[in-house]
């Protein structure tokens, strides 16, 4: 069913064990976006993060098990298309993504400017501080990792990239059909999907943005797992290299 083209954006919050900050982050979206519809993801939570959300007003999918970022993501993107969304902003549940850049990043991408828009802490000088909020500075291996997928995206697209992993984006329904398919990388989506996006034929923009720290004080990159995320994504992009290169369909291309 085709929504009314106010109704025609969706929010998509993969969210896991973020009841104390899902009822906020939901407010804030609707609070910078009247007419946005928002759907949580909650991946196999045990904390009643979906109970909150529904409770907030927001469309919820519970997903049985701890299913992992990329599938709650895709999970999203499945549900945007199968209910003719034309858009799609995608924001994290910790509280680290400003909901009030939304109406930027969806401008972007309504203007045509773009098919895919990333939010980028980068293209700008990053303050302590932002609206009275510690703004998130990544560890050591964090930064590492952030800096060589910046080069690698680069270097592969012919563009620049300054954050390729901060996971603030929105995109028409071109893309949200394109990401519905079985190539979609589901493990750590980040500077691969840029990558496969690119190859495809998208035009891809990015616009500055903020980070904050995030609420519960945890991210899904914390202590150690940018090692092994920087391993996985070096093996997801090099197979997004060695695979054909993907060719969009008719109703792609619309």
């Amino acid at each position: 069913m085709k929504h009314d083209r106010h109704q025609s954006t969706l929010a998509v919050v993969p969210s896991y064990n973020e009841g104390g900050n899902i009822a906020q982050v939901i407010d804030q979206i609707r609070a910078n976006d009247r007419g946005i519809d928002i759907l949580v993801i909650d991946d196999g939570s045990h904390d009643g993060t979906s109970v909150v959300a529904r409770r907030s007003g927001a469309k919820v999918i519970s997903l049985s098990t701890n299913m992992g970022y990329g599938v709650a993501l895709q999970t999203g993107y499945k549900y945007a298309f199968e209910h003719g969304y034309d858009y799609l902003v995608q924001l994290d549940a910790d509280g680290q993504h400003d909901p009030s850049y939304i109406p930027e990043l969806l401008k972007t991408v309504q203007l045509g400017r773009a098919d895919l828009v990333l939010g980028s802490r980068f293209l700008q000088e990053m303050p302590s501080k932002h609206d009275g909020l510690r703004v998130y500075v990544p560890g050591i291996f964090r930064r590492i990792g952030i800096r060589l997928f910046a080069f690698l995206t680069t270097s592969l697209v012919g563009f620049r990239v300054t954050d390729p992993t901060s996971g603030y984006q929105a995109f028409n329904r071109a893309v949200i059909t394109f990401f519905t398919h079985d190539f979609f990388p589901c493990d750590y989506p980040d500077a691969d999907v840029i990558v496969l996006a690119h190859r495809a034929g998208f035009k891809i923009k990015e616009v500055p943005m903020v980070i904050y720290e995030s609420n519960g004080g945890r991210t899904m990159h914390s202590g150690t797992k940018p090692l092994y995320y920087a391993f996985k994504m070096l093996l997801s992009l090099s197979m997004t290299l060695i695979r054909r290169r993907p060719v969009l369909s008719h109703s792609e291309n619309i």
